[in-house]
C-alpha cells in the first residue's frame, strides 16, 4: 500500500505559462512545495524569475517531450487547453489529454489534478464540452484524477473577468445579448488556488469531481455592475434577443483586448446558467469563501500591490501606468526583417534608437507625434539620452524608458508619452539558422473607448513604421560589418 501524499512530493505544474499556472506556481512554492514548471515555451516561464522552480519545455501534443517533465513527479497539475488554437481546439485537447495520461502512467505519477469548467445540463458550447471530455480522457488512464470544476474566476488576467472589465471600461452604453442574464457562481482566484492545492493531497479526493464556486449565484449583468462601481463607471446595460453569442464574439474582436479566440470560446459558453454543487468540496476543504464584492476588491488590490506575474504582455500594472482601468491584455502590431549580420551588430544599432531624434524610419511621423506630446506637456523633446550608443535599465530616451534590457536579445521600452492608454515598444533579435531576425512590436493597453479610437487608426501606420524600422536596423548593421565577418 502506498504512503499518503505529503508536501514532500515533487509537484509538476503543466501549463505553467497560462493564467492559473502562472499564479499556482508561486503559490505552491510559498507553501513549501518542490515545484517543476512546464510550458511549450520555456523562455516565457523563465521570464517569471520564480525562485527555487525548475523550468522546462514540454508540449502535451509532443509525447517525446513529456518524459523529462514527468520524471520523478508524484502530483501533476494539468492546466492546459487549446482554446487559442481556433476551431479545432476540441480535438487537440483530447489528443493532448491522451498523451499526458499515458506519459503520467509510465512515469509513475500518483495523482493528476485537472482544472475543468462547471458543466450545465446539455451543454451546447464546444468549449464546455471539450473541458468535460478532457476530464473523461484523463480518467480513462490508470493514474487517479482529481477534477476541479470552476466557473468564472475573479482575478487579474482571468479571461472572463478581463472581457467584463473591457466592456465596462469601453462602453458607457452596452447593447448586450441575453447571456448577460445567465447565472454563474464566480470564485476568487485565491479561493481556487487553495482548493487546487488542498484537494491534490487529500486521499479521499482521488478519482473525484468537485464543483467549486463562490457564495453568490449571480448574473453576468450584476457582475458587470459591481465591477463598474469599483472602477467608478456607470454603464447602461441593455440586453436584446437578436445578439447571439456568435455575433457577440465578432463584436468583441473590436472592443476587448482579450485574445480573440479565447474570448469567442468563452462567450459561446456564457449562454448557459451554470451552478456549482459545492457540498462535496466543502466537506473535504471547509473554507469561508469571498463574496463577489470582496473578490473584485481583492483582484484590484492584487494589481496595485503587484501580486501578479511581472510580465508586461500579461498585464504588468507598471506598464499600464499603475491604472487598473486600463485593459489588462494588450493590443499589438509588429514588423520584422531578416539579416545575416551578427546579433551583436544588430543589437548595437537597436541601442541607438532615439539618438538625435532618429527612430530608424519615417522620422517625420515620429517628430509630429513627439511635437504633439510636447505641446500637451509630455516628456518629448525635454529629455536627453545618457549616452549616444549605450543603454542600461532605467535609461530614458525622449519619451521612452528602458524597462527590460537583455543584450543582445531583447530591449523593452515603456512609452511615457501622454496617451489614452499605456504602451510598450519591444525589439527582439532571434537567431534562425545562419540568419538573424529583428522584430519590433508595439503593445498598447487602451484606456476606455478613447484608447481604442487612438489605437485603431494607427494600425496601418504602425505596420508600415515597424517594417521600416527593422529593415533599416538590418541595413545599417550589414553596412557596418567588418570585411572578415
Amino acid at each position: 500500500m502506498q504512503e499518503p501524499l505529503s508536501k514532500t512530493a515533487a509537484v509538476l505544474v503543466f501549463g505553467a505559462s497560462g493564467y492559473i499556472g502562472s499564479n499556482l506556481v508561486p503559490y505552491l512554492v510559498s507553501h513549501g512545495y518542490k515545484v517543476r514548471a512546464a510550458a511549450r515555451n520555456r523562455k516565457v516561464i523563465e521570464g517569471r524569475h520564480w525562485q527555487a522552480v525548475e523550468c522546462l519545455a514540454a508540449d502535451a501534443l509532443d509525447p517525446a517531450s513529456l518524459q523529462a517533465a514527468l520524471d520523478g513527479i508524484e502530483v501533476a497539475f494539468y492546466l492546459v487547453h487549446s482554446m487559442a488554437s481556433g476551431r479545432d481546439f476540441g480535438r487537440l485537447d483530447l489528443e493532448a489529454a491522451a498523451n499526458f495520461r499515458a506519459a503520467a502512467a509510465a512515469a509513475g505519477v500518483r495523482r493528476i489534478v485537472y482544472l475543468g469548467g462547471l458543466i450545465p445540463d446539455d451543454p451546447e458550447s464546444q468549449h464546455l464540452k471539450s473541458r468535460e471530455e478532457t476530464g473523461d480522457y484523463l480518467r480513462a488512464g490508470t493514474v487517479p484524477v482529481t477534477e476541479v470544476r470552476a466557473g468564472m474566476i475573479i482575478g487579474p488576467g482571468s479571461a472572463a473577468f478581463e472581457v467584463m472589465r473591457d466592456l465596462v471600461n469601453y462602453l458607457p452604453v452596452m447593447v448586450t445579448p441575453r447571456w448577460v442574464e445567465s447565472l454563474s457562481p464566480p470564485i476568487a482566484l485565491t479561493d481556487l488556488l487553495v482548493y487546487l492545492e488542498k484537494l491534490a493531497f487529500i486521499d479521499a479526493a482521488a478519482g473525484g469531481i468537485y464543483d467549486v464556486g463562490g457564495p453568490d449565484l449571480i448574473s453576468y449583468r450584476a457582475i458587470m455592475h459591481t465591477l463598474a462601481e469599483r472602477l467608478q463607471k456607470r454603464p447602461w446595460i441593455i440586453p436584446v434577443p437578436v445578439l447571439t453569442p456568435r455575433l457577440s464574439s465578432y463584436w468583441l474582436r473590436l472592443i476587448t483586448a482579450v485574445p480573440v479566440n479565447v474570448a469567442a470560446a468563452l462567450i459561446d459558453g456564457l449562454k448557459h446558467d451554470v451552478k456549482a454543487d459545492t457540498a462535496p468540496v466543502r466537506a473535504l476543504v471547509p473554507r469561508e469563501l469571498l463574496p463577489l464584492e470582496q473578490q473584485i476588491d481583492a483582484a484590484l488590490k492584487a494589481e496595485r500591490n503587484q501580486d501578479l506575474p511581472a510580465h508586461w504582455v500579461e498585464g504588468s500594472i507598471r506598464c499600464r501606468n499603475f491604472e487598473p482601468r486600463y485593459a489588462f491584455y494588450a493590443k499589438q502590431a509588429s514588423g520584422y526583417c531578416d539579416s545575416d549580420a551578427s546579433a551583436e551588430q544588430l543589437w548595437a544599432e537597436v541601442c541607438r534608437i532615439g539618438h538625435r531624434g532618429d527612430f530608424f524610419s519615417l522620422n517625420i511621423l515620429w517628430w509630429i507625434r513627439r511635437l504633439g506630446d510636447w505641446l500637451i506637456g509630455g516628456p518629448s523633446f525635454r529629455r536627453q539620452r545618457r549616452h549616444d550608443s549605450e543603454l542600461r535599465y532605467g535609461d530614458v530616451l525622449d519619451a521612452w524608458r528602458v524597462i527590460a534590457y537583455s543584450p543582445p536579445r531583447k530591449l523593452t521600452l515603456l512609452m511615457e508619452m501622454k496617451a489614452p492608454g499605456a504602451g510598450v515598444l519591444e525589439f527582439e533579435i532571434h537567431t534562425e539558422g545562419a540568419r538573424r531576425r529583428v522584430t519590433a512590436t508595439a503593445y498598447f493597453h487602451p484606456a476606455g473607448v478613447w484608447g481604442l479610437l487612438y489605437w485603431y487608426p494607427l494600425i496601418p501606420a504602425h505596420l508600415w513604421i515597424f517594417k521600416g524600422m527593422t529593415r533599416e536596423i538590418c541595413r545599417r548593421a550589414e553596412r557596418r560589418k567588418s570585411p572578415d565577418t
